[in-house]
């Protein structure tokens, strides 16, 4: 593996059973990157991850970390990153400082070194005022960021955030990303999962999980441009649900997607959009709005996933 690679996979695969939780899974993750790791519910990230941490073994293929295999050498991986799962990891009866001296010895940290690590860790959740306050009276964002510090006492190069921000006000989710995107211009690699895409957009480049596999990766740019020019349209009509089922029957309609109050349909060609406005009119939703619109990374997910239901010959969709 190279010197310049953080995180690699090489045909990762991991059953449970019959059930094939990664299927097959191949990536590198640069020293440094933001890597975006998106998918449904059950899509595999979190069984990644697992894997990538040393935390669960891999039944097929390989992966490195650190420059390390994770098959042989997970006890040493463990030192070299930081994880921060889904589940809140903090007590929440121990005090904000209770918490970092707690993490801090299980990471091995003692002296000067601890109490720098644990300066660090306060400073940049905005905790310094409340290093005495019961963590079950903070505001989810400074636990978070709390949980964030915890994770990344011991300065490990790579940290794993598997949905950091589930359950965060937008505001606190702003600051959060600000942490993220200044730990990383200090050379940490991020590795996070996210069902936000307004901070997908902010990853350096982003992977879409699906059923277990790989089903697209680039950067949010690249991913984007994809779509061919005015291929993708929002439709505004007085009942959007009516208007969806009228679309999904009409040729040149690749996709048509509920988006709040409106669609997003995306077009085989832009020339389709004369059929749109027929099917439209002709359905009893004349007068509906249609204007190209630039694609969004939601919209580049959702077609990945129907392309890669259409290859497997089922429905696109979460997997039991």
């Amino acid at each position: 593996m190279s010197s310049a690679i953080a995180v690699e996979a090489r045909r990762l695969t991991r059953t449970f059973g019959t059930f094939r939780a990664v299927d097959d899974v191949s990536f590198a993750v640069p020293r440094g990157e933001v890597f975006g790791f998106l998918g449904s519910n059950g899509a595999g990230k979190t069984t990644t991850i697992r894997i990538l941490c040393g935390l669960l073994a891999p039944t097929s293929g390989s992966a490195s970390v650190a420059g390390l295999d994770v098959a042989t050498q997970a006890a040493a991986i463990k030192e070299r990153v930081g994880y921060m799962s889904q589940r809140f990891s903090l007590y929440t009866d121990l005090t904000v400082e209770e918490n970092l001296r707690f993490w801090g010895a299980a990471y091995g940290l003692h002296g000067a070194r601890a109490a720098a690590r644990r300066h660090w860790a306060l400073e940049m959740a905005d905790l310094t005022g409340r290093r005495r306050t019961l963590v079950r009276e903070l505001p989810g964002g400074l636990r978070q960021r709390l949980a964030l510090g915890a994770a990344l006492l011991h300065s490990p190069p790579i940290a794993f955030l598997d949905e950091p921000t589930g359950g965060v006000d937008p505001a606190a989710r702003r600051r959060f990303w600000g942490v993220i995107d200044g730990l990383a211009a200090g050379g940490t690699t991020i590795f996070v999962t996210t069902h936000f895409m307004d901070e997908a957009e902010r990853c350096h480049r982003v992977a879409l999980m699906h059923a277990g596999r790989l089903v697209a990766l680039d950067t949010p740019a690249r991913l984007k441009a994809a779509f061919g020019a005015d291929t993708v349209f929002e439709v505004r009509s007085r009942s959007p649900q009516a208007a969806l089922r009228i679309l999904e029957g009409t040729a040149g309609v690749a996709e048509a997607t509920l988006f709040g109050e409106a669609l997003h349909v995306v077009l085989t060609t832009p020339d389709a959009v004369a059929a749109v406005h027929g099917a439209l009119n002709g359905g009893g939703e004349a007068g509906a709005e249609i204007r190209p619109i630039p694609p969004t990374l939601e919209d580049v997910f959702m077609r990945a996933i129907a392309a890669a239901a259409r290859a497997d010959g089922g429905a696109a969709g979460d997997r039991p």
